[in-house]
């Protein structure tokens, strides 16, 4: 463990996102492998950790002998300039390595505002942003995820782009690379080597070409290669992940275990990039799916089952797999949630069961307040398609609406506009009274490329904020309330989903200028792009405008398969409201991605046994009898005792009460729960300690309805089932816990230890009044009725021993031998801190 960043993360807000200590990671030995890969997400760990495609390439990589991977994701502000202030590169989460150590830096494309979170991971890991500015001994540089299909803004940061699925590539990338080192070659070696790899895009192989007014002309080739074309994968079944899934310690955007049920979606909806640059759909089958989930659960103690999808509802075996996964999973408390479901898709069985999963909301997405509009776009649905399902999701006991529209769409027009308000009411009298309520979210639209619409305008931010205000004027009632997206954020997204390699100068004057995390509203600061965009002399509007018929795309040298002219249909058809029907049951399209012999549209025949009830009981225990009482259980009280060390210290204490409890559904624990529409585990933990303390003497009481047989035992799965820093030395039958003063002790390593004399004088004082700072206002504080003693220990440490009394103020070990030693700022923040013993203080009588 690198020791100064040790020092440095228990400074940092959520120093969890950096522990590297999550359940199921993987840690190889640096020197038993030949090719090292480190993957980097460009955003928080909360939503890197989210990412699905992460974790699968994570796994595919570590499961080869000779290869390993880590994971990084982009440091909080305040990381960052910790790094910075102390000269520090940025790190993997598994060994702390330097990331210029690795051989390859894979980083995820997954939304053009994070670009500017690109530069700092480069910056931090002490690589040049460019491409031509590194050499042999610097990591290759290779990207992949949806914006690499429109990647020519950050091109010049990548040695290379992988477009489309990555399971099979990533091993071959990995590869080509591996046998580069072994043989040798020179970086224009190891790029052209990696070029002929399917779905392999080497930017400077590529050039972008001008007229004299700066007006983009085409991609020059220059190393004979054509038109770089996307890789997909065949058998979604065949690249199931069989690893155990990794388990965060800290609470994510989606924390829960993701399932991908199927890959691709033929809706056809004229806008989505999606739809377009994951065809064909390939389904899982029901059987495989279930396997995951019973596997994940197990493995990973989540409390809740998501199945993922573009489209979930068009799964084609839904109803019977979530009849069988809802079966299997409601006693043990997992809710099974499907984040992604579409109107129409949305039988009354399949509603029932999500009944069963006590959502509070439930999202519909319309896109356009109009039929018309909508018959544009390709939605395939109706008003009355939309009213008749929010009848039933209210009927069925749902109080919240959410929609989903956006503005600008191609046609659309001021009634189309004013339709929105106006199907949000319908919806919310759908709900016939009551305390219904409907939530209306809008977007700008922009236009992405590899869609049918990629050559339209984008609006205005001004026409932007006037539709928005359009709409939000015709909401009424405080049940029917709007939520609008930034347009100037949806200005900027557009400005690099369709830009060329120029907004690369753009991104690094923007980055220097401080612009970071700009998908996150709080951090977004447009004036600062307006400023940079000037420095550069470039106008940002100009990205924005409709795009010929006969002018060339920054990206269409990047082929996701589908045929230009059927785009070019596609819009002829748009504009004559004509629908396209869905290939997966309507029969080939002729979009040209299925050769229909080796690739083709991979869709399952349902079993209609899969929706047999589980025999064991489809429903979770009964809290209640049937008379409304609730059911007596026996109680067994045990206490475990248990250590939290090394990066386990930096777990805040709500954090560590999610480790245990997952820690318990693995272990699969008979425990109490308590009543109430949200019932929780009966489960108590120790007083919670300063944020990196480590301990030796932590305790958590837990309530169980049957007696454990063998403690021994319990403890040896309960240590298989906690992280990395956690271990438990003891389990007993619990008596009744101490409730008055105790009297904790505490080591502390210090870079300067205080002597004798020192401690004596300070044992000495009658008072040791100290101003210290409690939820961020000043506090007078007398130290001396807290200490009980001070000495220096014989390996060099000093010993301090505190009372803690109940409903008292209290002092932190390193704050008090702060106050009463004047440590430096340096000094305390490389004081370690383990917590020793803590023991009931009984006072005893003469």
């Amino acid at each position: 463990m690198n020791s100064e960043i040790d020092a440095l993360l228990p400074q940092v807000r959520q120093p969890s996102r950096y522990g590297g200590n999550e359940l199921h990671v993987v840690k190889k030995a640096w020197d038993s492998v030949s090719l090292r890969m480190v993957l980097a997400f460009p955003d928080l760990y909360e939503l890197g950790m989210s990412h699905q495609g992460l974790q699968i390439l994570y796994h595919i990589v570590n499961a080869q002998k000779d290869m390993l991977a880590e994971r990084v994701y982009t440091p909080d502000r305040d990381l960052e300039e910790l790094l910075r202030a102390h000269r520090l590169p940025l790190f993997s989460l598994e060994s702390q390595r330097p990331l210029a150590d690795f051989d390859i830096l894979g980083i995820t494309l997954p939304y053009e505002l994070c670009y500017t979170n690109i530069l700092t991971i480069l910056a931090l890991a002490g690589l040049p942003f460019r491409s031509a500015e590194r050499s042999a001994a610097h990591p290759l540089v290779i990207g992949g995820g949806p914006c690499a299909f429109h990647p020519e803004p950050v091109a010049d940061f990548f040695d290379a782009i992988l477009l489309g699925d990555g399971e099979e590539a990533v091993l071959e990338m990995a590869e080509a690379v591996r046998l580069g080192k072994e043989n040798g070659e020179d970086r224009p070696a190891l790029l052209e080597r990696l070029s002929r790899i399917e779905g392999v895009y080497v930017p400077s192989f590529f050039a972008p070409e001008y007229d004299g007014n700066g007006n983009f002309l085409g991609m020059r080739t220059l190393s004979g290669t054509g038109q770089v074309r996307r890789r997909i994968l065949a058998d979604l079944e065949g690249a199931s992940i069989e690893q155990p899934p990794l388990v965060p310690l800290t609470r994510i955007v989606h924390d829960r275990l993701g399932l991908e049920i199927a890959r691709g979606c033929t809706r056809g909806c004229r806008f989505c990039q999606a739809g377009m640059i994951y065809r064909p759909v390939r389904e899982r089958t029901p059987e495989k799916i279930f396997a995951m989930a019973e596997k994940g659960i197990a493995e990973g103690g989540f409390e809740e089952l998501a199945l993922l999808s573009l489209s979930t509802g068009d799964y084609s075996c839904l109803s019977e797999l979530l009849v069988r996964l809802m079966n299997r999973f409601a006693k043990e408390h997992v809710s099974v949630s499907l984040p992604s479901l579409r109107v129409g898709t949305l039988t009354p069985a399949i509603m029932e069961q999500i009944k069963r999963v006590r959502k509070t909301g439930f999202t519909l997405a319309p896109e356009a307040g109009s039929d018309r509009l909508r018959r544009v776009i390709n939605k395939g649905i109706t008003e009355e398609d939309l009213l008749s399902t929010a009848e039933a999701a209210f009927g069925l006991g749902w109080k919240l609406i959410k929609l989903y529209f956006m503005f600008g769409l191609p046609t659309e027009t001021e009634e189309d506009v004013a339709a929105i308000p106006a199907l949000a009411q319908k919806v919310l009298k759908a709900g016939r009274g009551g305390n219904c309520r409907v939530n209306v979210s809008a977007a700008t639209f922009v236009p992405k490329p590899h869609t049918v619409f990629e050559r339209e305008p984008q609006l205005s931010m001004a026409e932007g904020y006037a539709r928005m205000d359009a709409v939000k004027k015709r909401l009424y009632g405080k049940n029917c309330t709007m939520k609008r997206n930034d347009p100037r954020m949806s200005f900027l997204e557009g400005v690099f989903s369709r830009g060329d390699r120029r907004l690369s100068r753009l991104l690094e004057e923007a980055w220097q200028r401080g612009a970071r995390m700009d998908a996150w509203s709080e951090h977004f600061d447009l004036t600062r792009w307006q400023e940079a965009a000037a420095a550069c002399g470039l106008e940002l509007e100009h990205y924005l405008r409709r795009r010929e018929v006969d002018e060339p795309l920054p990206w269409q040298h990047l082929g996701v398969g589908v045929r230009d002219d059927f785009f070019a249909e596609e819009y002829g058809k748009a504009l004559r409201e004509e629908y396209t029907p869905d290939c997966r049951v309507h029969g080939c399209q002729q979009c040209g991605v299925c050769d229909l012999k080796t690739l083709k549209p991979v869709v399952h025949r349902c079993k209609h046994d899969d929706a047999v009830p589980d025999p064991a009981g489809a429903e979770a225990p009964p809290a209640e009898s049937s008379s409304g009482k609730p059911i007596l259980r026996p109680h067994f009280l045990y206490k475990l005792t248990y250590s939290r060390l090394n990066n386990a210290r930096l777990l805040s204490h709500l954090e560590l009460l999610q480790v245990f409890f997952r820690a318990f559904n693995r272990a699969k624990l008979p425990l109490n729960f308590s009543q109430g529409f949200n019932p929780t585990p009966k489960v108590s933990f120790s007083p919670a300690l300063p944020l990196g303390t480590e301990s030796l003497a932590e305790f958590v009481l837990i309530d169980l309805f049957e007696p454990l047989a063998d403690l021994g035992a319990f403890v040896k799965e309960m240590n298989r089932q906690l992280p990395e820093g956690l271990f438990v030395s003891q389990a007993v039958l619990a008596g009744k816990e101490h409730a008055g003063t105790m009297l904790t002790t505490y080591h502390l390593r210090l870079a300067r230890l205080p002597v004798q004399e020192e401690l004596d004088r300070v044992m000495a004082q009658e008072s040791l009044p100290v101003v210290v700072m409690r939820k961020g206002l000043e506090r007078q504080l007398d130290l001396r009725p807290l200490l009980s003693g001070l000495r220096l220990t014989e390996e060099g440490q000093l010993e301090l021993s505190l009372f803690n009394a109940p409903g008292q103020p209290g002092g932190k070990p390193v704050e008090v031998a702060a106050k009463l030693f004047a440590l430096s700022e340096e000094e305390i923040r490389r004081a370690r801190v383990v917590k020793i013993a803590s023991e009931p203080y009984v006072v005893r009588e003469n």
